[in-house]
């Protein structure tokens, strides 16, 4: 894995840093089946299912991308029984929810169960263990950006970020077309493509197609990496593949409506919004706040009017 302080990214250090960490952390919240369900406790793999992933995981996955329930999902992780305690996703989950709440204490607790949970697996499944001591790793970093600034977080979080490629590696090792890895990486990748130069995006789009799943999460991916390579045609086909897999989920179709508005298809952009919205009751709060920003300002309505009208209606 090549060292990052040889690139000169078009994004800032700590831009992209913290946004590694959002696809990290999206994708560990967002890996569950849907039109063909794998193994219970496994919704990554129709075939060879590891017997690592608790079923609570499971079912918090279905409550947040299937039916893009955050609140469901939030009750089932605080209801959690013991067996969820040994999985490394169950502490990254937790650590989502943590985020979202600005609670960075709660952060750095999850990370460090993320990553103690996972080297306990080291003997038993070697490929999830280097995957999720390296997402804990990753959310360490978040924690420092968090805690302590930009100016003095980043250089140790860049440390931080070669160790994660590290375990990243060791992961590949065992199984470079396992799909719980290849979407994870394959968003990492990706993401990094985007912003760094000389990089191959078509690399990690292959991965996520080849190997990812399910495919709403790897479609989801690609039309992310396709709308920022302002390659919006290709963005939109790939998130009407996601959608057709989950086409209840308000995550893809917020990001549908962004896509079309991009495109300039305003009507048509204005519907998703609509769409996405009618989920309101079940969405997290900067979520929906967003969302709602965005299709307000979506009609024309200046930024500042927007920004009074959501924080009316939802607050601050």
């Amino acid at each position: 894995m090549a060292n990052l302080s040889v690139f000169r990214p078009r994004l800032g250090r700590a831009t992209i840093l913290r946004r590694l960490f959002g696809v990290v952390l999206g994708v560990a919240l967002a890996l569950l089946p849907l039109m063909q369900p794998g193994w219970a406790g496994d919704p990554f793999r129709t075939q060879s299912p590891a017997t690592s992933i608790s079923e609570t995981s499971e079912q918090i996955f279905y409550a947040m991308f299937r039916d893009g329930d955050y609140v469901v999902a939030r009750e089932a992780l605080a209801n959690a029984d013991a067996e969820a305690t040994s999985d490394p996703l169950f502490h990254a989950l937790g650590a989502a929810f943590a985020y979202l709440d600005a609670d960075w204490d709660g952060l750095y607790e999850k990370a460090k169960l993320t990553e103690q949970t996972a080297m306990q697996l080291s003997s038993t499944d070697p490929l999830r263990s280097n995957l999720y001591e390296a997402v804990g790793t990753f959310l360490e970093g978040a924690h420092i950006l968090q805690t302590e600034g930009i100016a003095q977080g980043t250089p140790k979080a860049l440390g931080m970020l070669q160790t994660v490629f590290d375990r990243m590696d060791a992961a590949e090792a065992v199984d470079a077309t396992d799909p719980e890895l290849s979407l994870i990486k394959g968003y990492m990748d990706l993401l990094l493509a985007v912003n760094l130069p000389f990089a191959n995006p078509e690399r990690a789009i292959a991965r996520l197609q080849n190997y990812g799943y399910p495919t709403y999460v790897s479609y989801r991916g690609i039309a992310l990496g396709y709308r920022d390579l302002s390659r919006d045609a290709e963005a939109l086909a790939a998130i009407d593949v996601a959608l057709e897999a989950a086409p209840e989920n308000p995550d893809l179709l917020y990001l549908k409506a962004q896509i079309l508005r991009r495109l300039d298809r305003i009507p048509e952009s204005i519907e998703y919004f609509d769409q996405a919205l009618a989920y309101a009751d079940q969405l997290p709060d900067p979520t929906l706040r967003q969302l709602a920003f965005e299709r307000c300002n979506v009609t024309g309505v200046d930024r500042t009017t927007c920004r009074q009208q959501v924080e009316a209606e939802y607050g601050v």
